[in-house]
């Protein structure tokens, strides 16, 4: 597992830990876990799915109530990451500021790494 003691691989903003704790809430879930997979234009992209039960592999992170596991081999490529929640007019939706991203596609559903 990838991490530092006493530092936690993502932070949650106040915005997306309210929606984390809403979908958690509502659907009857113990979190999200969040991962990357090779996809895209720029050759990586985010996952996320609702947990129902912790992997013990997970690294899991919790922020106000906000449980977030992050699967073993994304790991070292989201350390560092702001997880946010941004509503605009059109779309909402968790974005992830993550100072390892060194490529994004145009429509910021692409991202690539610099060790790729």
């Amino acid at each position: 597992m990838f991490s530092i003691p006493g530092k936690q691989a993502v932070t949650i903003t106040d915005r997306a830990a309210a929606q984390i704790i809403k979908l958690m809430t509502r659907e009857g879930h113990q979190g999200l876990r969040i991962g990357v997979k090779k996809g895209g234009c720029a050759g990586m992209e985010y996952t996320m799915d609702y947990v129902d039960s912790v992997d013990p592999m997970d690294e899991v992170v919790e922020q106000e109530g906000a449980r977030v596991m992050i699967a073993p081999m994304a790991q070292m490529f989201l350390f560092g990451t702001e997880i946010d929640y941004e509503t605009a007019l059109l779309e909402s939706g968790f974005r992830f500021n993550n100072p390892n991203v060194t490529e994004a596609c145009g429509c910021g559903e692409s991202i690539k790494f610099a060790n790729m």
